[in-house]
Protein backbone atom coordinates (compact mmCIF):
# COMPACT_ATOMS: atom_id res chain seq x y z
CA UNK A 1 0.00 0.00 0.00
CA UNK A 2 2.87 2.38 0.99
CA UNK A 3 4.48 3.08 -2.79
CA UNK A 4 6.20 6.53 -2.91
CA UNK A 5 6.04 8.41 -6.15
CA UNK A 6 8.98 10.67 -7.87
CA UNK A 7 8.90 11.78 -11.35
CA UNK A 8 10.89 8.80 -12.38
CA UNK A 9 7.73 6.61 -12.02
CA UNK A 10 5.22 8.80 -13.82
CA UNK A 11 4.53 6.28 -16.69
CA UNK A 12 4.03 3.81 -14.35
CA UNK A 13 2.60 5.06 -10.71
CA UNK A 14 -1.05 4.51 -10.42
CA UNK A 15 -2.56 8.25 -9.71
CA UNK A 16 -5.85 8.96 -7.69
CA UNK A 17 -8.67 10.45 -9.88
CA UNK A 18 -8.59 13.68 -10.67
CA UNK A 19 -4.74 14.30 -9.03
CA UNK A 20 -2.16 16.48 -11.67
CA UNK A 21 1.22 16.40 -11.95
CA UNK A 22 3.40 18.78 -13.73
CA UNK A 23 7.02 18.53 -13.83
CA UNK A 24 8.54 22.04 -13.41
CA UNK A 25 11.76 22.39 -15.91
CA UNK A 26 15.06 23.11 -13.46
CA UNK A 27 17.31 25.74 -15.55
CA UNK A 28 20.93 25.63 -13.85
CA UNK A 29 23.65 27.54 -14.88
CA UNK A 30 26.61 28.95 -13.05
CA UNK A 31 25.29 31.56 -11.15
CA UNK A 32 22.39 28.83 -9.64
CA UNK A 33 18.64 27.54 -10.82
CA UNK A 34 15.70 29.10 -11.98
CA UNK A 35 12.18 27.13 -11.57
CA UNK A 36 9.03 28.67 -12.86
CA UNK A 37 6.15 27.39 -10.40
CA UNK A 38 3.16 28.34 -12.07
CA UNK A 39 2.38 30.03 -15.43
CA UNK A 40 -1.59 30.47 -16.96
CA UNK A 41 0.00 28.53 -20.42
CA UNK A 42 -0.10 25.28 -17.60
CA UNK A 43 -3.86 24.29 -18.55
CA UNK A 44 -3.33 21.21 -16.39
CA UNK A 45 -2.73 22.85 -13.44
CA UNK A 46 -4.62 26.78 -14.21
CA UNK A 47 -8.10 27.49 -15.84
CA UNK A 48 -9.71 31.30 -14.88
CA UNK A 49 -12.53 29.75 -14.63
CA UNK A 50 -12.16 26.25 -13.16
CA UNK A 51 -8.59 26.20 -11.79
CA UNK A 52 -7.59 29.60 -10.71
CA UNK A 53 -4.93 31.53 -9.25
CA UNK A 54 -6.53 32.97 -6.19
CA UNK A 55 -3.18 33.82 -3.33
CA UNK A 56 0.53 31.96 -2.52
CA UNK A 57 1.92 31.15 0.47
CA UNK A 58 4.70 28.77 2.03
CA UNK A 59 4.94 27.35 4.94
CA UNK A 60 8.56 26.05 6.83
CA UNK A 61 8.41 22.94 8.82
CA UNK A 62 11.32 21.63 10.76
CA UNK A 63 13.18 18.36 10.03
CA UNK A 64 11.13 15.27 10.34
CA UNK A 65 7.63 17.31 11.23
CA UNK A 66 4.46 15.82 10.13
CA UNK A 67 1.96 18.83 9.60
CA UNK A 68 -0.95 17.59 11.85
CA UNK A 69 0.60 14.82 12.21
CA UNK A 70 -2.48 12.58 13.53
CA UNK A 71 -4.95 14.20 11.23
CA UNK A 72 -5.60 14.74 7.37
CA UNK A 73 -6.16 17.91 6.23
CA UNK A 74 -9.49 18.21 4.03
CA UNK A 75 -11.38 20.87 1.92
CA UNK A 76 -14.57 20.01 2.18
CA UNK A 77 -16.27 23.13 0.03
CA UNK A 78 -14.03 22.10 -3.01
CA UNK A 79 -10.77 24.05 -2.73
CA UNK A 80 -7.59 22.32 -4.60
CA UNK A 81 -4.43 22.92 -3.65
CA UNK A 82 -1.32 22.80 -6.02
CA UNK A 83 2.18 22.07 -3.87
CA UNK A 84 5.56 22.66 -4.74
CA UNK A 85 8.61 22.44 -2.48
CA UNK A 86 11.41 25.98 -2.06
CA UNK A 87 13.66 23.94 0.05
CA UNK A 88 14.45 20.57 1.45
CA UNK A 89 12.34 17.15 0.65
CA UNK A 90 8.68 16.48 2.09
CA UNK A 91 6.16 13.57 1.49
CA UNK A 92 3.04 14.57 0.57
CA UNK A 93 0.23 11.74 0.97
CA UNK A 94 -3.32 12.00 -0.30
CA UNK A 95 -5.85 9.66 0.34
CA UNK A 96 -9.06 8.89 -1.67
CA UNK A 97 -12.05 8.77 0.36
CA UNK A 98 -14.45 10.02 -1.82
CA UNK A 99 -17.29 7.65 -2.33
CA UNK A 100 -17.95 8.95 -6.30
CA UNK A 101 -14.72 8.03 -7.09
CA UNK A 102 -13.33 5.71 -9.30
CA UNK A 103 -9.93 5.40 -6.99
CA UNK A 104 -11.49 4.99 -3.84
CA UNK A 105 -9.36 3.88 -1.11
CA UNK A 106 -5.87 4.72 -3.00
CA UNK A 107 -3.21 6.08 -1.19
CA UNK A 108 -0.52 8.21 -3.48
CA UNK A 109 2.66 9.41 -1.90
CA UNK A 110 4.67 12.28 -3.21
CA UNK A 111 8.50 12.53 -2.67
CA UNK A 112 9.11 16.17 -3.33
CA UNK A 113 11.37 18.77 -3.69
CA UNK A 114 15.24 18.72 -3.34
CA UNK A 115 16.15 15.12 -4.42
CA UNK A 116 19.29 14.47 -7.35
CA UNK A 117 18.12 14.40 -10.87
CA UNK A 118 15.53 16.80 -9.73
CA UNK A 119 13.24 14.21 -9.59
CA UNK A 120 11.08 15.74 -7.60
CA UNK A 121 10.65 18.92 -8.68
CA UNK A 122 6.75 19.30 -9.84
CA UNK A 123 3.55 21.19 -9.06
CA UNK A 124 1.37 18.73 -7.45
CA UNK A 125 -2.73 19.27 -7.34
CA UNK A 126 -4.45 17.52 -4.93
CA UNK A 127 -8.19 16.83 -5.91
CA UNK A 128 -10.57 18.63 -4.01
CA UNK A 129 -12.72 16.18 -1.15
CA UNK A 130 -9.48 14.13 -0.93
CA UNK A 131 -7.18 13.75 2.65
CA UNK A 132 -3.84 14.88 2.73
CA UNK A 133 -0.92 16.03 4.41
CA UNK A 134 2.77 16.06 4.31
CA UNK A 135 5.78 15.10 6.33
CA UNK A 136 9.41 16.77 6.11
CA UNK A 137 11.67 14.00 5.15
CA UNK A 138 15.01 16.06 4.60
CA UNK A 139 17.77 16.68 7.26
CA UNK A 140 17.27 20.43 6.70
CA UNK A 141 13.47 22.44 7.15
CA UNK A 142 11.36 22.23 4.23
CA UNK A 143 9.62 25.08 2.37
CA UNK A 144 6.46 24.13 0.82
CA UNK A 145 4.73 26.74 -1.18
CA UNK A 146 0.93 26.65 -2.58
CA UNK A 147 -1.23 28.20 -5.43
CA UNK A 148 -4.96 27.58 -3.59
CA UNK A 149 -7.68 27.85 -5.96
CA UNK A 150 -9.93 29.34 -3.47
CA UNK A 151 -8.81 32.37 -0.63
CA UNK A 152 -8.41 31.50 2.55
CA UNK A 153 -11.36 30.76 4.21
CA UNK A 154 -11.59 28.95 7.92
CA UNK A 155 -14.79 26.71 6.68
CA UNK A 156 -12.74 25.36 4.00
CA UNK A 157 -9.74 24.10 6.08
CA UNK A 158 -11.17 20.84 7.65
CA UNK A 159 -9.81 18.13 10.00
CA UNK A 160 -10.34 14.13 9.88
CA UNK A 161 -8.50 12.03 12.44
CA UNK A 162 -6.60 9.33 10.63
CA UNK A 163 -8.14 6.82 13.29
CA UNK A 164 -11.40 7.99 11.37
CA UNK A 165 -10.16 7.43 8.17
CA UNK A 166 -8.90 3.87 7.95
CA UNK A 167 -7.05 2.43 4.81
CA UNK A 168 -8.53 -0.58 2.99
CA UNK A 169 -6.43 -3.18 5.21
CA UNK A 170 -8.32 -1.08 7.90
CA UNK A 171 -4.96 -0.05 9.54
CA UNK A 172 -4.31 3.41 10.28
CA UNK A 173 -2.19 5.61 7.29
CA UNK A 174 1.64 6.32 9.57
CA UNK A 175 4.09 9.29 9.21
CA UNK A 176 6.80 6.44 10.54
CA UNK A 177 6.24 3.89 7.77
CA UNK A 178 6.48 6.76 5.43
CA UNK A 179 9.54 8.57 6.66
CA UNK A 180 11.44 4.79 6.77
CA UNK A 181 10.55 4.11 3.15
CA UNK A 182 11.66 7.68 1.71
CA UNK A 183 14.79 7.39 3.64
CA UNK A 184 15.38 4.68 1.16
CA UNK A 185 14.83 6.90 -1.82
CA UNK A 186 17.13 9.72 -0.67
Amino acid sequence: MYQIFTLKDQSTYPLIHDLVIHPFKVNRDPRGSLTEALKTTWEDVYHPDTRPFTQMYFSVSPAGVARDAGEWHIHPGGQEDRFFVIQGSIVTAVYDDRDNSPTKGKLNLFLMGEIPDDIGQYLLVIPPHTYHGYVVVSDRPAILGNFPTRLYDPHEEGRQPMAQALLPDGSQFSWDTVKTLAKTLQ
